[in-house]
């Protein structure tokens, strides 16, 4: 009984999350279609170039604890109130650093308007802090529906403010105002609809209790939000904020492809796994059902956007960003290993191994940074990208050994799962690109021949030889569309 309610949940919220993650990035595509022609590159790169600091104040107020919270079977009301206080304090001691710091940052770019920039965006930790334990008690109890309502409408009135902006010419302001919003109007909706509310108090056996599994997981937290965002402090250090708009542009975009379906599941998943945590068994399937359904939707679709960039960014973006479109092509390959890796990664978080997540994670990230700067070093703006590349299938292949040691789904034995996804999406690519070729048609009809006979050879071999993760797909998507239309024709 208690199994298939937890099938029942994971069922809906993965509904949920898929209606809120969709609208939001349609919501998103088409925002960021009229964004690109309202705001300059070096608009966009002046954000990217405080991404960094932004990221790592924020995780410095999390913890941990959002994660020890959600890990922890039956939290009291204590551990919730002695978190909040523990993140609101961190808000304030953040917010000092970044506000004294701004200064020596725009000096440190050379662009002035950074320090004022900073100081403004970093209101944001102050609103984070304030509904983090919200947001994970609705997590806890898989309230995707009013975690995905909350997020669309969120969505809908923040980028319309920020467009409204941009139109009348605030530039980079009106990212900033959009960042404000995407961060104070959720605060304000939890706040009112989650009737808890914390006690003065402050335990310390609570704080040290949820602080040997948090505090690994902040450490981790820590060094993946450094990792993912070091690349762009080199960008904006060795070159200028146009080359670091191209590339916040063109890993944007591609992030939107590559998270699309990924984020729809592992928002749901790590509280599942957390349920599932002691049967290696179930945890094992489990994985490997998300893994396969992942990389048959996301490989062929990430393949398609890195053979149309150029049509795509030209027809999304206009003639302006074209300088994206290389760097575009290559963080796809990124995406590739970055859609799989945290199926893997949530599942060891959730059996308790956060010691052993941070250990490996600093051997993970450690050798990025060696890869990137390496090849910053050696080959310039492409050489910091394949750094990139290296450094994500490297990632990847560490999480599925911590996976195949702690959990039991084997290494070899996943990597032979998604490698009938892998060739064909390969071969499919080589395909399409050289019959296209052979044509030498102009960029559109080029395009949309490449798009046209990709779908052919890559559903032809689904539909021919209904391979494993096609048939996962299937029993997944089905359920989905069919419990999405029922919502929709009762209303």
């Amino acid at each position: 009984m208690a199994q298939k309610s937890l099938k029942h949940k994971a069922a809906s919220g993965i509904v949920w999350t898929a209606l809120q993650k969709y609208s939001k990035m349609i919501i998103q595509f088409i925002s960021g279609i009229i964004l690109a022609r309202l705001l300059t590159p070096h608009d966009y790169g002046c954000i990217g170039m405080l991404m960094i600091f932004m990221v790592m104040a924020e995780a410095f107020i999390d913890g941990g604890f959002g994660s020890a919270l959600i890990q922890k079977k039956r939290p009291t009301q204590e551990d919730y109130s002695t978190i909040f206080w523990w993140n609101l304090g961190m808000a304030i001691v953040m917010y000092a650093i970044l506000y004294v710091s701004a200064p020596a940052i725009a000096r440190f770019y050379d662009i002035e308007i950074l320090r004022d920039v900073l100081r403004m965006q970093g209101i944001v930790l102050f609103i984070y802090a304030f509904n983090i334990i919200q947001r994970n008690q609705l997590r806890k109890k898989l309230n995707f529906k009013v975690l995905s309502i909350i997020s669309i409408l969120t969505s809908v009135i923040s980028l319309t403010i920020t467009i409204i902006m941009a139109y009348i010419g605030y530039g980079v302001w009106a990212l900033v105002a959009q960042n404000l919003l995407v961060a104070g109007i959720p605060a304000l909706a939890f706040w009112f609809y989650v009737k808890w509310r914390p006690i003065w108090t402050f335990s310390w056996p609570s704080f040290r209790e949820l602080f040997s599994f948090g505090f690994y997981m902040f450490l981790t937290h820590l060094l993946n939000q450094f990792g993912n965002q070091f690349q762009g402090l080199l960008i904006g250090r060795f070159y200028n904020a146009n080359t670091m708009g191209y590339y916040s542009k063109a890993q944007g975009t591609e992030k939107l492809a590559s998270n699309s379906i990924s984020q729809v599941l592992t928002q749901v998943t790590y509280p599942l796994y957390a349920e599932v945590q002691d049967n290696k068994e179930q945890l094992g399937n489990m994985i490997k059902r998300l893994t396969m359904t992942l990389a048959y939707i996301t490989f062929p679709l990430l393949f398609i956007l890195l053979l149309c960039a150029k049509p795509i960014f030209l027809f999304l973006y206009s003639e302006r960003w074209l300088f994206s479109v290389p760097y575009f092509q290559v963080l796809c390959l990124v995406g590739l290993a970055h859609c799989l890796q945290s199926v893997n990664y949530q599942s060891i978080a959730a059996i308790g191994k956060s010691r052993t997540m941070f250990v490996w994670t600093f051997i993970k990230r450690a050798m990025g940074i060696g890869f990137v700067v390496a090849g910053l070093a050696l080959f310039g703006m492409n050489g910091l990208l394949w750094g990139m590349v290296l450094n994500a299938w490297f990632s990847y292949f560490v999480n599925i050994s911590l996976v195949s040691k702690h959990v039991g789904y084997k290494w070899w034995k996943q990597l032979m799962d998604i490698l009938p996804m892998m060739v064909v999406a390969a071969v499919a690519a080589v395909v399409s690109y050289v019959t296209a070729d052979l044509l030498h048609l102009s960029i559109y009809p080029d395009g949309l021949v490449k798009l046209f006979i990709y779908c052919i050879v890559y559903l032809g071999w689904s539909l021919l030889f209904k391979p494993e993760a096609f048939l996962y797909t299937k029993s997944i998507v089905t359920p989905m569309l069919s419990k999405i239309r029922k919502r929709f024709s009762k209303k």
